[in-house]
């Protein structure tokens, strides 16, 4: 696996540890209902750290006779895991502590100390977050950070992003809250900010959950890989490429299946030759691609128009016979 989301989870994992411990103890000097969800929210994010971590590990196992395909999707299925963990300890546990509150409201004590705590988590959050953000900037290539998000395929840096952008939303809801209630010396204010928390969360999960169902069932590689798959197959003595199907094991794991429409007048060396040399094509140009499967097809030409080129030595004359 690629060694820099490993630095952004490290980064994230550190903050949050210290965050969450700080988190508590406010809580337990301020008797802050936002505070305590916070602790709770940084505390199930240094959890999912830890099983993404995991997951990258049992991910990066090579291919056994079990498991042909090898083991990069176990990645996909821990986000998912993860994405459950925000939805039912991140989300529920804040709407759960909110209403309570609402119900029993207590006056917050020391809410400086309050303020100081929500100030450093801030800026640790701030640091991993910035870190998930460039990782993630990296592979807009032009497009919106919408369709950046949606078509990641990095599960790890993305929900890193994600949970630490919500974290920080988080705090300055449960900052608001707590100077709402203070203002007003109505301590209902500091219930309902962990409840907006937990709908916050709730939202990080939905689509944290949508990504990592789409990617466990299996996505596609980008378009534009697609297409310049497509350019490098095409070559002397390759007549047509047909369709080409692509598919995520891992971030950096992708298969590759084409329909390839070779010249009737190559010999089955010389055919085997060609495969080879595409396969080594294809991997030196994507490093990411992990196999390569081509399998003969005439109708691939006829299907979607003709190669550039038929034998190295026909490019003169593309009539002859």
């Amino acid at each position: 696996m690629k060694p820099e989301p490993d630095r952004v989870l490290l980064v994230a994992l550190a903050a949050n540890l210290g965050i969450a411990a700080a988190k508590f103890v406010a809580a337990a000097f301020t008797g802050s209902s936002a505070m305590l969800t916070e602790g709770v929210h940084s505390l199930v994010d240094s959890a999912n750290q830890l099983l993404l971590m995991y997951g990258q590990k049992r991910a990066a196992r090579p291919a056994d006779a079990r498991h042909p395909g090898g083991y990069g999707r176990e990645l996909y299925f821990w986000s998912f895991v993860v994405a459950l963990l925000v939805f039912a300890l991140g989300a529920g546990v804040s709407v759960y502590e909110g209403i309570g509150h609402i119900r029993r409201p207590e006056p917050a004590a020391s809410p400086l100390v309050a303020y100081g705590v929500l100030a450093l988590a801030f800026v640790l959050e701030g640091g991993s977050t910035l870190a998930a953000f460039r990782e993630v900037s990296r592979s807009r290539r032009g497009r919106s950070w919408w369709q950046t998000l949606t078509a990641s395929k990095d599960p790890a840096t993305l929900i890193v992003l994600l949970e630490n952008g919500a974290a920080m939303a988080g705090i300055v809801i449960a900052a608001c809250g707590l100077a709402l209630a203070q203002w007003t010396g109505n301590p209902a204010f500091d219930g309902a900010a962990s409840i907006l928390i937990g709908l916050l969360l709730g939202l990080v999960a939905v689509f944290l959950a949508r990504e990592a169902k789409g990617l466990l069932i299996g996505e596609a590689a980008d378009p534009e890989m697609i297409v310049a798959v497509r350019r490098a197959i095409t070559r002397p003595g390759v007549m047509g490429v047909g369709e080409i199907l692509t598919l995520h094991n891992a971030p950096d794991q992708i298969v590759v299946a084409a329909n390839v429409d070779f010249d009737n007048r190559l010999g089955a060396g010389d055919v085997e030759a060609l495969v080879g040399a595409i396969e080594r094509a294809l991997q030196d140009r994507f490093p990411s691609i992990h196999r390569v499967y081509i399998r003969p097809h005439e109708d691939a030409g006829l299907k979607f128009g003709a190669g550039r080129g038929l034998l190295a030595g026909d490019a003169d004359d593309p009539g002859s016979p």
